[in-house]
């Protein structure tokens, strides 16, 4: 059986550290863009794929 002491970092330690890495950016002269809201970054190679559920009717 596993032991009890080896636990997950609670979020607020998360955070922390987000914040840490984040401000080490700024430092660096890192920029953080702001993107509006609806904007994908993920870019379409194909067409779009329909996908048709149930019996297709039949000619």
């Amino acid at each position: 059986m596993a032991s009890k002491s080896a636990k997950t970092p609670i979020a607020s330690e998360t955070s922390e550290s987000i914040a840490a890495q984040v401000d080490a950016f700024l430092k660096q002269g890192g920029e953080i863009q702001k993107i509006e809201t609806g904007v994908s970054g993920q870019k379409t190679t194909s067409g779009p794929r329909h996908i048709t559920l149930g019996n297709r009717p039949r000619n």
